[in-house]
């Protein structure tokens, strides 16, 4: 497997499931793969083990790993991966599935995770975002929606800029950006590809409410735009709703 790198946490110590997503940062150039089917209820509402919080927010941000992988990438034994990966497995959180490497023969078997899994990560109240959008567009109008997605979009810009150092560049405005993200839930990143910079999103904490005004989505990018400045191009070449695993936006230099 490429671009593995070891998370320097005890395996077993236990932390709060934020300072977990905090920690993970490691980016593996793994195989997209889409979330699985398979969906299960065994112990579904059992709360998740440290160990097993591990496994599954690194397979959030890879997207699929084999048993080996995981155990560098969490800096373990093999055997003490299995286990844990093992009960995931049970309760429907996470499902075997080949992974691609882009070699010749029959691809190693690994681990993604399941639709179940989404559950796991942070929500930010789908469903009363969903209720109030329905609620506005019912009562005042798509029109009246529009505005407030706008007045909505307008606070974002201004904590954002907020946020930046005097006379930020392109790269500088795009790392923030994703450090303000992440806090919002969406577990983003900045990698280098070439000359372009690629920031994603892992998570979406609005799926729902995503899902019901396809508006948010559109007026995301159009905020990334004017955040990041005149001085470089934001295309969204991957989307959640559209399917795949994650939001990717390439940005280029003008």
């Amino acid at each position: 497997m490429l671009g593995l790198h070891r998370i320097g946490l005890p395996w077993n110590r236990v932390e709060p499931p934020s300072q977990y997503a905090r920690a993970n940062s490691a980016r593996v150039g793994l195989a997209k793969q889409g979330y699985a089917d398979a969906m299960s209820e065994v112990n579904a509402e059992a709360p998740l083990g440290p160990a097993q919080r591990r496994i599954v927010e690194t397979l959030k941000r890879v997207g699929s790993a084999t048993t080996a992988s995981l155990a560098e990438v969490l800096g373990v034994t093999t055997q003490a991966v299995r286990p844990p990966l093992a009960e995931l497995s049970q309760r429907g959180f996470v499902k075997a599935a080949p992974i691609a490497t882009g070699t010749p023969g029959r691809p190693p078997l690994g681990w993604v995770l399941s639709d179940a899994a989404f559950e796991l990560f942070a929500d930010r109240h789908g469903d009363l975002s969903v209720e109030l959008i329905d609620a506005v567009r019912e009562v005042l109008g798509t029109e009246a929606l529009d505005q407030v997605l706008e007045e909505r979009d307008r606070n974002q810009i201004t904590a954002f800029e907020a946020e930046l150092p005097v006379g930020a560049d392109v790269a500088t405005r795009v790392q923030v950006l994703a450090q303000v993200r992440t806090r919002h839930g969406y577990m983003a990143d900045v990698t280098n590809v070439g000359t372009e910079l690629v920031l994603t999103e892992h998570h979406c904490p609005v799926w729902a409410a995503a899902e019901a005004c396809r508006g948010l989505c559109v007026n995301e990018l159009k905020m990334f735009r004017s955040v990041i400045g005149p001085d470089a191009s934001v295309q969204r070449t991957k989307h959640m709703l559209s399917g795949d695993r994650r939001c990717e936006y390439r940005i280029t230099l003008q």
